[in-house]
């Protein structure tokens, strides 16, 4: 059973990542690693291949000007980890109680990104072409009349 679970919960990394952890607990600890020193260790050897530690990501986050869209991030699940959480929510929380909701849905999406999941960044939709076509003068006269009315 014990096989089971470590199988189960080791599923999402590839195993190149189990075996590059396995090998820095070996080196850093004198006892054989524990199932969740296993995934800690998962979870760093991933950070490895471009992802910003949690809280990295959460100052990137937090200090990246608007369009988010359009800036460039150190890593698409960085962006999606802060659209998930809201950019309202992220500059208007303290981050005593911001910073646990990111850094859940951040490691959420860094364990997508260890098992192969690619993400981009979406550029922001153009705005519409606006009509370049004038109004009519009678037009023009009965839409002052209409604001000439709302501001009695």
């Amino acid at each position: 059973m014990a096989k089971k679970l470590w199988l189960s919960s080791l599923g999402d990394f590839s195993p190149k990542i189990i075996l590059l952890a396995a090998e820095k607990i070996i080196a850093d600890n004198d006892y054989l690693p524990t199932l969740h020193k296993m995934l800690n260790a998962c979870r760093a050897v991933g950070m490895l291949a471009g992802l910003p530690s949690p809280r990295k990501a959460y100052l990137e986050v937090c200090n990246m000007p608007s369009p988010k869209a359009a800036q460039q991030w150190s890593h698409p699940a960085v962006y999606a980890a802060g659209r998930d959480c809201g950019w309202y929510f992220l500059a208007n929380t303290i981050e005593s109680k911001a910073f646990p909701q990111f850094s859940e849905t951040y490691q959420q999406y860094c364990e997508r990104v260890i098992a192969g999941e690619v993400f981009t960044v979406e550029p922001p939709a153009a705005l519409p072409e606006t009509s370049m076509k004038l109004a009519s003068k009678e037009q023009a006269l009965t839409e002052l009349d209409n604001l000439k009315q709302l501001l009695r």
